[in-house]
């Protein structure tokens, strides 16, 4: 138990311990999909990158890790990976990049429900999501709350606990505490001191320290802090028994934040396709290449699976009962 007490504290302090500035490298950006702002209705202003498909291809949606946005998750490879399987949607997650600000605190049923809200205004239900780590949280209690909005699930990184035992609940009371570090004027933040640490770890993106360091910087430090208590208190055992459609689960399995474990239990929990990756939670930064890999099978284990995700008609939601949700999924 002292074990798992050292560890956790080791890897919150990894999180804070580099508060020195960094170098002033220009913020040039690598090559992103198109974007552009969506008014939804009654809820306000989301960044939104998109990438066209031939009529009748699915719809996927990338949703993105706490602390990241859509362009730093999915730049390394994410993008690329999620258009070769249909039209490419890819949302700043409320209070995070360019995402909805709101009066509200941060909550993950808020952020979902944003989810829906926004494919019903694309015109783009159901959809496959895509959630990377928080994003997974996210893409679970959308297919829960919306059924009729979701055709698939591609969760990766993901649990559905995230402080179960002792160990996690220290790692993530540290990291809850990080709002105050920010507020208090750390220079760059938590996320760009792990996205700084990640690149010096990977050649290949050296010319995109400059820019990822400048969009770690967009998200709102009291939302990150929420967001962090949310994702601690997080318990998708319930939510298990309203998920009727195909998943996917992508392990990272050295991960020390959401241990692979945890993983593997939330792939047999759902019944879902299990793609397994040789790396830590950063893995889609470090390790791109084999993580965009793992994704790229996890999508099409779904899309396979999924007679929503090609226009096929099916039933959903209301229209078909809870009982026979379970059945499709056993």
């Amino acid at each position: 138990m002292g074990e798992d007490i050292r560890a956790g504290l080791k890897d919150v302090l990894r999180f804070l311990r580099r508060l020195e500035p960094g170098d002033h490298t220009e913020p040039f950006p690598p090559r992103l999909p198109d974007a552009r702002i969506v008014n939804v209705d009654r809820r306000g202003e989301m960044f939104v990158r998109e990438i066209p498909a031939q009529e009748g291809a699915p719809t996927i949606v990338l949703l993105h890790g706490w602390t990241l946005s859509a362009d730093l998750n999915w730049f390394s490879g994410g993008y690329e990976v999620a258009s070769r399987h249909g039209r490419v949607i890819a949302v700043d997650v409320r209070g995070h990049g360019r995402g909805l600000r709101s009066e509200q605190p941060f909550t993950l049923e808020a952020a979902a429900d944003d989810v829906a809200a926004l494919l019903g205004q694309l015109d783009a239900t159901p959809a496959v999501l895509v959630g990377y780590s928080m994003g997974g949280s996210i893409a679970m209690l959308c297919a829960a709350r919306h059924p009729e909005a979701v055709s698939g699930l591609v969760l990766a990184s993901c649990a559905l606990q995230w402080r179960s035992d002792l160990y996690e609940r220290v790692v993530w009371l540290g990291l809850g505490l990080a709002e105050y570090v920010l507020r208090f004027g750390a220079p760059s933040g938590i996320a760009d001191r792990y996205l700084r640490h990640a690149v010096e770890r990977s050649p290949d993106l050296e010319g995109y320290e400059g820019w990822v360091k400048a969009e770690a910087r967009r998200s709102d430090a009291s939302d990150i802090g929420c967001a962090a208590r949310e994702l601690a208190r997080f318990d998708g055992q319930d939510l298990v028994g309203r998920i009727g459609c195909p998943a996917s689960v992508v392990v990272t399995v050295r991960d020390n934040l959401i241990r692979g474990s945890r993983q593997h239990s939330l792939a047999k929990a759902l019944k879902a396709h299990t793609v397994e990756v040789d790396g830590h939670h950063n893995a889609w930064l470090v390790r791109a290449e084999e993580w965009a890999a793992a994704l790229d099978e996890g999508i099409e284990a779904v899309t396979a699976a999924s007679p929503a995700a090609h226009g096929d008609p099916v039933l959903r939601g209301e229209d078909r009962p809870l009982a026979e949700a379970r059945a499709a999924r056993g």
